[in-house]
């Protein structure tokens, strides 16, 4: 698929000699890179509280003797930027980007039991990371932590050969890629993300890059598209009826009671997204992907002061946008339908949009330098990522947007072995040299 881009020739790109190769390749250590993913994934940093994080980032740059600082729209949430090279004017700056934040459960029992089960909650792998049999376990380093210390070891690696960089190599780490997002009575800084994340890194974190790398598990493939994603609150009206005078239609679907009409509504919109998926898969030659979507949540009545059910029924459907979409096109294809129902009076909210994004041709040298580095690393050329890495959001959404070639790719994202993180790191350094060139000197 990608064979007429590597073919081509792209004079921006710095040669890398077997000599700078094996230097490079001497400089890293796995132990060294095992040991800061283990340090790193081990300190607490769900959505909202990345401060501790950050400042391990941020204080393991200076230490390594980078230039670093933290910026970010509240103290709290600092967004962490370290800068390598810059000293020339030919090499082109390239921008690594990690996400600090990690899924997990709230550990609130009051929010955690509307979502959870509690040996889902009790497993270790949300808050903890370790190595047992040369694998590394634990949602923190697979998803982001493990590949943020890949490119910063990548780094280290290029600086411990004393290989200056022409172009500026930025190394940033952001609050809030996973979410969540301010949705309704949820409100605040606590719950926002790319806003205050890497969207805000882009524009207020004194960077200007050429090109960028999102680095985050795919496999060791590669893709320049990424889906967004929307949430749309379909609210069902009725009447409530005290229950002892309450009577049962014969057609439910004119009960009064909006619950009772929500079989149909559920059906209804699983057949939608399943003919969704159909008609808006989107393929091109970044990959492909295939927009998905369900119900996540529904709200309605209050329990405490129960007697005449509920007037009012929300349904909250999370529906995933490939790129080339807008909303306003689900949000048509999802009235026309719901007026095929015949349920009575509904409203649809589009609570959240964010759309999807690609890189055009421009992006081209960043995968033909991937692939030279994958070639190098594993003697094969770079593979299209997997469909799911393609039908997510990931926040090379955010470079892609601002007209910044940009890439997801990263080491594998199921429990990565420490061989396929050197790996990892290794194939970033020369991703790095590759785009940044070498200082030789005014």
């Amino acid at each position: 698929m990608f064979k007429h881009i590597f073919e081509q020739s792209y004079p921006s790109l710095y040669p890398i000699s077997d000599q700078e190769k094996s230097a490079i390749q001497t400089a890293i250590h796995q132990d060294e890179l095992v040991n800061l993913s283990l340090q790193l994934g081990n300190i607490p940093s769900q959505s909202g509280q990345e401060l501790q994080a950050a400042q391990f980032v941020y204080q393991w740059l200076l230490t390594q003797g980078f230039k670093a600082k933290m910026i970010g729209v509240t103290p709290e949430r600092p967004n962490v930027i370290g800068e390598y090279g810059g000293h020339g004017t030919t090499g082109s700056n390239l921008l690594f980007n990690a996400h600090l934040d990690t899924e997990s459960p709230t550990f609130d029992p009051q929010l955690d039991d509307l979502k959870y089960s509690k040996k889902t909650v009790a497993l270790p792998d949300w808050t903890k990371c370790w190595i047992e049999d040369d694998v590394l376990h634990g949602f923190p380093i697979t998803n982001d932590r493990g590949p943020m210390s890949c490119f910063l070891i990548a780094a280290k690696a290029l600086k411990t050969a004393g290989i200056e960089l022409d172009g500026k190599l930025y190394l940033t780490a952001s609050p809030g890629e996973i979410g969540p997002e301010p949705i309704e009575e949820f409100q605040g800084i606590s719950y926002l993300g790319k806003e205050i994340g890497t969207q805000f890194l882009f524009n207020h974190g004194g960077v200007c890059p050429d090109y960028a790398v999102v680095a985050e598990g795919t496999d060791f493939g590669i893709t320049w598209q990424a889906s967004g994603y929307s949430l749309f609150k379909i609210t069902l009206f009725g009447e409530g009826i005290f229950t002892p005078v309450l009577s049962h239609p014969h057609d439910l679907k004119q009960h009064p009671n909006p619950l009772h009409r929500l079989g149909f509504v559920t059906e209804a919109l699983t057949e939608w997204a399943k003919a969704y998926e159909l008609e808006f898969t989107y393929k091109s030659e970044a990959g492909t992907s295939i927009p998905k979507a369900q119900i996540d949540s529904i709200r309605a009545g209050l329990p405490h002061t129960f007697g005449a059910g509920t007037e009012i029924c929300h349904v909250y459907l999370d529906v995933i946008i490939p790129p080339h979409l807008k909303a306003s096109v689900i949000e048509r294809s999802l009235k026309q339908c719901l007026n095929q129902l015949n349920i009575g009076k509904y409203e649809i909210t589009p609570l959240l949009v964010r759309h999807g994004f690609e890189a055009d041709h421009n992006v081209y040298p960043l995968v033909k330098s991937l692939n030279d580095a994958m070639q190098t690393v594993f003697q094969k050329d770079i593979q299209p990522a997997h469909p799911v890495y393609s039908s997510m959001w990931r926040d090379h959404n955010v470079f892609n947007m601002n007209n910044i070639p940009a890439v997801t790719c990263g080491m594998p994202r199921d429990k990565p072995s420490a061989s396929d993180m050197v790996n990892c790191a290794y194939l970033y350094a020369l991703t790095m040299l590759s785009i940044c060139g070498r200082y030789r000197g005014a």
